[in-house]
């Protein structure tokens, strides 16, 4: 197996605040490469390269289609969740997350085996190793050996590149503002791999690593290197204490805002775009990056909104504070309070209640971007309650057995208790609630869901 490793440790001045700096270990893992580029040539996946170099090559064929198909069909991702951390302030543990982190450590495939036992069922986690066992050459053959002394010789800038830009420093600084907590003894893994003929390509940290693909012919490194920044501090934001988590939770729900609950639903995306796509770029560059930070309408408005507020407190080292929120969420109800009532935004954070489980496929493929997704197939009491207690946008759709379902629904909401509905007419009935998110309750007959949603609320541009 293949071992490319540049560690990179920056050592600090000798100051009284830092006595050590973290780590940075840049790798090529093998492993992980292989998983990806199976993954996408899943027929789920849009068109990439990775496709294009597999497609009508010597291993075109049956035996690796199947493959594919096997992979697909696993289950690889199972969550756990810390339920002592306010909804939507820590991200679940996820199972595929531990078995990436796995692929990027092991030593070699037997030993990703042995490390990963207990993770999902043996019988999947076999059935995974034996389909990376027999990508391997063909992952070799088709990307990697093809890629190999350009991707190598980038590594190699790479390292230079990150001693020469104190990468240590932009963590450091991040650890700060968001009064988190990281222990410096732990080396942040950053596992690279080469993507040949790219239009594009993505980031994802997770734990303590960050995985990004080089584009064969990149050669200018800040705008990957800030992607990267961007997705780390998604876990330096997601390792904030329970206690620093709690505050940020009350500050947000003593603020009188209407818009408070969702600012706080769109504050993870938010401060890492402005830190990474924002501060870091800039620092890295000379320059504020002038194009669009994020592709999505709300994120990239609002960090670029936050920018002088969050470079302010960074340059006077001030963690994330009350009057921070305050402000972050002034910013929201004077630049952007239609927001609450725009479905895009809406359907980002949803709660859905249905008693036809196709609606779920509607949604989806009408409003495919969202941060958290809870789904229930039909409409008791026990799933009400449970929406009750969640702060997102809230979606119940009845299409059948209208009167109970109908009543349990008032019952549920104090809010509801002066509402009058007609059981026999087709509706939609949206109200703000108290946890300041929506609630849209729809009855339909037959006009479709999408339809309805968009005669009571603007869809909004993405």
């Amino acid at each position: 197996m293949k071992q490319i490793i540049l560690l990179l440790i920056f050592i600090s001045s000798i100051t009284s605040t830092f006595a050590q700096q973290p780590k940075f270990d840049i790798k090529f893992s093998e492993p992980l490469a292989v998983f990806v580029f199976v993954r996408q040539l899943s027929p789920g996946y849009p068109g990439n390269s990775f496709k294009s170099a597999f497609t009508g090559s010597a291993y075109d064929r049956e035996k690796y289609k199947n493959l594919i198909t096997r992979l697909d069909n696993l289950t690889l991702s199972y969550a756990y969740e810390f339920p002592s951390f306010p909804t939507g302030s820590k991200m679940p543990g996820l199972t595929d997350r531990l078995l990436k982190k796995n692929l990027i450590d092991c030593n070699s495939l037997e030993d990703f085996k042995l490390r990963s036992l207990g993770l999902i069922p043996n019988a999947d986690l076999i059935e995974l190793t034996s389909i990376l066992d027999a990508f391997t050459p063909v992952y070799n053959e088709l990307i990697y050996n093809p890629n190999r002394e350009k991707f190598e010789r980038q590594l190699g800038s790479l390292s230079t590149y990150f001693v020469s830009k104190n990468v240590s420093d932009y963590f450091h600084a991040a650890v700060l503002f968001y009064n988190s907590a990281w222990d410096n003894s732990i080396p942040f893994e950053i596992a690279l791999y080469p993507l040949p003929d790219p239009k594009g390509f993505t980031a994802e940290a997770f734990i303590n690593n960050a995985v990004s693909a080089i584009p064969t012919n990149e050669d200018n490194y800040d705008g990957l290197l800030s992607v990267m920044m961007h997705e780390i501090f998604h876990m330096i934001y997601n390792e904030e204490s329970l206690k620093v988590k709690q505050d940020m939770k009350r500050w947000f729900d003593a603020n009188p805002s209407k818009c408070s609950t969702y600012a706080f639903w769109l504050m993870n995306e938010a401060f890492a775009t402005v830190m990474g796509n924002g501060y870091v770029y800039e620092k890295l560059h000379g320059t504020i990056d002038t194009a669009d930070w994020y592709n999505q309408k709300y994120i990239n408005a609002m960090a670029k909104k936050l920018f002088p507020l969050v470079t302010e407190y960074i340059a006077k080292r001030k963690p994330i504070d009350q009057d921070f929120i305050n402000s972050y969420i002034k910013i929201y109800q004077d630049n952007f309070s239609g927001w609450i009532n725009e479905l895009n935004n809406l359907l980002t954070y949803r709660y859905v209640i249905t008693d036809n489980g196709k609606d779920f496929d509607t949604i989806g493929y009408n409003y495919p971007y969202t941060s958290y997704s809870d789904l229930e197939d039909h409409i008791s009491e026990s799933d009400i309650k449970k929406m009750t207690g969640t702060p997102v946008t809230k979606l119940i759709i009845i299409s059948r057995e209208r009167r109970a379902k109908l009543d349990m629904v008032k019952n549920s909401f104090t809010e509801l208790k002066n509402w009058q509905y007609h059981m026999d007419k087709e509706f939609t009935y949206h109200t703000f609630l108290k946890d300041r998110t929506q609630l849209i309750i729809i009855n339909r007959f037959k006009t479709p869901i999408i339809a309805l949603l968009n005669k009571t609320f603007k869809k909004g541009a993405w």
